[in-house]
């Protein structure tokens, strides 16, 4: 059963599956159940043409789920009982389903608030259910929250070739405006536009790190090592930022491996140093 969702999860995410490897037996477990639950629902909102019945009858089947019924779909089954094992807010994941909805009919943002809202429910929860899977303490609630949101806003910079295909666009358009630019080409206003959006990025990265004081170190390691290949690909983003309308910014899993193996050390002498609060 966990093969199968393991499966969709690696499909999913090449950078979070490699260092989820790291965690211990139960942790990537749950870690799995989590995931494959998340990328169900955005893989029906995400295809062409949208999965938009699928999308609705998996959410009823989902509440069925979560009131008792068996649904015979594995994926729901696991993700309730993590749900309820682990204390995940009703509300949290209202608002994660109701962010996959809006992709159904909002394809543009204009304002970074717009943009806030919506990574709240696509995002920030995602590090609230990781917060309750690794059972950390409230105090690190909104580190969890800014940490999910770095990483999204990074997905929005890194995508925004397959998004247009999708005919979308996060990356808000009063931004693009600022650097008098009003469609996604090559130009020297593009490439401003992408390093301005990459250092917020980096704003958002540098404040989730904060939090990081609150993780053991058994599961910093893959948590650290998620968050630098993300650093990892924003620094060669800005160092071209045209690359973004030709390919998809990713480092291999030899590099994923790699950078686990060196946290290994690392973090065990920071922790050493700065015992969690």
């Amino acid at each position: 059963m966990i093969e199968k969702l393991e499966e969709i999860f690696k499909k999913g995410s090449v950078t979070y599956y490699n260092s989820s490897y790291f965690f211990p037996k139960k942790i990537r477990e749950d870690v799995t159940k989590l995931y494959a639950f998340v990328r169900v629902f955005d893989d029906l909102v995400d295809s062409v043409p949208q999965k938009i019945e699928e999308y609705y009858n998996l959410r009823k089947l989902y509440q069925l789920e979560k009131s008792g019924y068996n649904t015979g779909n594995i994926v729901l089954q696991n993700f309730v009982e993590l749900a309820r094992r682990k204390g995940f807010e009703d509300s949290w994941i209202d608002a994660f389903l109701d962010a996959m909805e809006s992709d159904i009919y909002k394809k543009v943002y204009y304002s970074i608030e717009e943009l806030l809202k919506y990574m709240y429910g696509s995002a920030e929860v995602v590090g609230l259910f990781m917060m309750k899977i690794l059972d950390l303490h409230n105090d690190s609630m909104y580190y969890a929250r800014m940490l999910g949101r770095a990483m999204q806003f990074l997905n929005f910079i890194r995508d925004v070739q397959e998004d247009l295909y999708l005919g979308r666009q996060y990356l808000p358009v009063e931004d693009m405006e600022k650097f008098g630019i009003d469609k996604m080409e090559c130009n020297e206003g593009f490439i401003e536009f992408i390093r301005y959006e990459i250092s917020r990025y980096f704003e958002f990265e540098r404040e989730a790190e904060k939090g990081f004081k609150f993780i053991p170190a058994r599961y910093l390691v893959p948590i650290k090592t998620a968050s630098e290949m993300y650093k990892w690909s924003a620094l060669r983003i800005k160092k071209s930022p045209c690359i973004v309308l030709s390919k998809k910014v990713k480092p291999r899993r030899t590099k994923i491996v790699i950078t686990v193996i060196k946290n290994f050390a690392g973090v065990y002498l920071w922790r050493s140093l700065n015992p969690i609060i």
